[in-house]
């Protein structure tokens, strides 16, 4: 994709998916202190295939500004708007221009998992929450959806990817931004 020019048709798909992962995210998540589960991960996905990582991370700040603005359920914090940049920016590296396979959804759900879930998030839980870093109160909810959403993340991201339907939305749509 042409990162230097942005046209009408980039920008109204670029916000319906940023509106998406804000209403999936904030709105329908479920959100406690210490854990979030949503399923925001499949809007970040399909703008990760569309628009790469870079577009892709800025999309994933602008949802997280927008859902905290629109639906805050907790306290801002710029350390989770950076763990929503590099979310987006791992969905793109992983599925842009390239096709979904079972083997890039393994490894993007467990790069994520890795890096954002395990080990940025309970850092800033710790900084925001004044809790230690190895505290029962932070890792026990963690590594419970850790092993509970694991394979249903890498489930979804790979049946949403590589939907045929879908697969040929995102390649006529790329095909269209591209022109």
């Amino acid at each position: 994709m042409n990162t230097k020019k942005l046209n009408a048709r980039m920008i109204a798909l670029m916000g319906i998916l940023i509106a998406l992962i804000a209403i999936l995210g904030k709105m329908l998540g479920i959100e406690t202190q210490f854990l979030t589960i949503s399923f925001s991960f499949v809007p970040t996905m399909i703008m990760g295939m569309l628009f790469g990582p870079l577009w892709t991370g800025i999309g994933c700040v602008l949802a997280d500004f927008l859902g905290m603005a629109l639906f805050a359920k907790s306290s801002f914090f710029i350390g989770f708007t950076f763990n929503a940049f590099l979310a987006g920016a791992i969905y793109g590296w992983f599925f842009y221009q390239k096709p979904v396979t079972l083997k890039r959804a393994l490894g993007c759900v467990l790069t994520i998992t890795l890096v954002i879930n395990l080990c940025l998030t309970p850092i800033w839980l710790s900084i925001m929450y004044g809790q230690p870093l190895f505290s029962w109160v932070i890792w026990g909810p963690r590594l419970i959806k850790t092993v509970i959403f694991f394979p249903i993340q890498t489930c979804l991201v790979y049946f949403f990817g590589s939907v045929t339907t879908l697969d040929r939305i995102v390649r006529r749509a790329a095909i269209k931004l591209n022109s």
